[in-house]
């Protein structure tokens, strides 16, 4: 155990503390400071202590239902099972991609590339890095996208940090185009009321022009380094890559997994048009389809469904989401996010220009140091408090959205595809990312594509 776990433990304890008695002073009752405490303690016991990060919203939670903060109905209200659910969903599907060869073949198709240079590659990793985060999420892109890095990068002879780099910062803007990018998509959708249809009409154009924008800074960036590739692509010649590649057929196998997948995907892209078809609640179709398909995976490959279940769904992350979104739940169920909304509106005069550059700039800076779930978890309750005092939310939420998983570009911790990309970085090619090496590049492009996205929302009519 870490010799500074006791200290950091009273840190944690003082903070906390701290804050629920500052509660009372500004008027917070009993229970709004304690929630507010239990909050506060779960966040920063998971950027203190993140392997423990369970334990804390296990305790947290609990000491709400004892003290009777909140009771167990309203923990299962707030606890998103829906979203859960999809998640559960998605994970079994994108297991079976892993074992169909799906990201494999898509490798393959990259480093296959004819005439490839320095600059084809930089867009093509990027393009591709983002398109997967779309579909798959952004962990399972920038696994993948790490590995087709580092081969070509390794054949090369190159330092592959900054191609690590553009991969990851393209992963994270492509995982803000779609519902099934990250986490915090479906999250926004299932509290905003948003659909697939609004994601593509709206966001995935703004993370398209946000992603041009980036690729031209990177270019730009790490110019010197684009420049040493192609002095190396042109000496060793890119046809000796491509004839030593082991050639990775679409087979049957493959082909009914993408057939599953693919359906999977036109069913949640219909999802709004099918509800109002068969007089559906909302997100309905959006939240059965994954869990439809991936009971059908289960079928067709029976004898591997434990597996699926065991190995590919990430028990640990979700029960984290569950406990997590418990406790945001609780500021809202206390009614500490009203207060909090109030304070915000009259601050802002009720502008709601003002207010989505504050949710816009307070989420990017808060998820480059903190995971943007935890963020969002804790943002959403009060953006549905400011519904109560006739706030256009619309723009709020797509700010929250953008702010969330741009925000993860600016520093290394910023998000859990950074965190992924560098572990795999450090164990096969054992390089140590500096935070300031990182920040050289991540502060210039987070404050860029963010910026591009605060005018959209001030001043296209399509984000109001």
């Amino acid at each position: 155990m870490d010799k500074k776990f006791p200290g950091k433990i009273l840190i944690l304890l003082a903070i906390s503390i701290t804050a629920g008695f500052l509660g009372g002073h500004i008027g917070l009752n009993s229970k709004q400071s304690l929630a507010v405490s239990v909050f506060l303690a779960s966040v920063l016991g998971t950027l203190l202590f993140w392997d423990f990060r369970l334990a804390f919203v296990f305790i947290g939670t609990s000491v709400l239902l004892i003290t009777n903060t909140i009771d167990i109905e309203h923990v299962i209200t707030f606890a998103s099972i829906d979203v859960i659910l999809f998640l559960v969903g998605m994970m079994i599907l994108v297991g079976l991609l892993k074992e169909s060869g799906f990201f494999a073949w898509v490798v393959q198709l990259i480093l296959r590339t004819k005439n490839l240079t320095a600059r084809k590659f930089v867009i093509i990793i990027s393009l591709v890095a983002a398109v997967l985060s779309t579909m798959t999420s952004e962990v399972v892109s920038i696994i993948f996208m790490v590995a087709a890095a580092l081969e070509i990068c390794d054949y090369f002879e190159v330092d592959p940090v900054p191609y690590i780099i553009i991969t990851v910062i393209a992963t994270n803007i492509g995982s803000a185009a779609t519902v099934l990018g990250n986490p915090i998509g479906i999250l926004i959708a299932s509290k905003a009321g948003l659909t697939f249809e609004d994601f593509i009409i709206k966001a995935f154009p703004l993370a398209l022009v946000s992603l041009l924008a980036a690729i031209f800074l990177m270019l730009f960036l790490y110019r010197k380094a684009i420049k040493e590739l192609d002095k190396n692509i042109k000496d060793l010649g890119a046809n000796e890559l491509l004839i030593n590649l082991i050639s990775v057929p679409i087979d049957k196998q493959l082909r009914i997994g993408l057939g599953i997948f693919a359906t999977t995907i036109f069913f949640i892209a219909m999802h709004h048009r099918i509800e109002i078809l068969l007089g559906l609640k909302a997100n309905t179709i959006l939240f059965t389809i994954p869990i439809l398909s991936s009971g059908c995976v289960m079928m067709w490959k029976h004898k591997r469904a434990r597996e699926y279940i065991e190995k590919d769904v990430e028990w640990w992350t979700l029960l984290f989401f569950v406990f997590l979104f418990a406790q945001a739940g609780a500021l809202k169920f206390t009614g500490v996010t009203d207060i909090f909304a109030g304070s915000l509106a009259n601050y802002a005069g009720n502008s709601t220009g003002f207010l989505i550059g504050m949710v816009l700039w307070i989420s990017t800076i808060g998820s480059s140091l903190l995971d943007n779930v935890v963020l969002v978890a804790a943002f959403i309750p009060v953006i549905q408090s400011f519904g109560s005092i006739n706030i256009n939310l619309q723009p709020l939420w797509w700010a929250l959205l953008f702010g969330g998983c741009f925000g993860g570009n600016i520093t290394l911790v910023g998000s859990t595809a950074n965190i992924v990309a560098l572990g795999i970085l450090e164990k096969e090619k054992n390089i140590k990312m500096t935070f300031f090496r990182w920040l050289g590049v991540g502060f210039i492009v987070g404050i860029v594509t963010t910026s591009i996205v605060w005018v959209a929302l001030l001043f296209l009519p399509m984000y109001r």
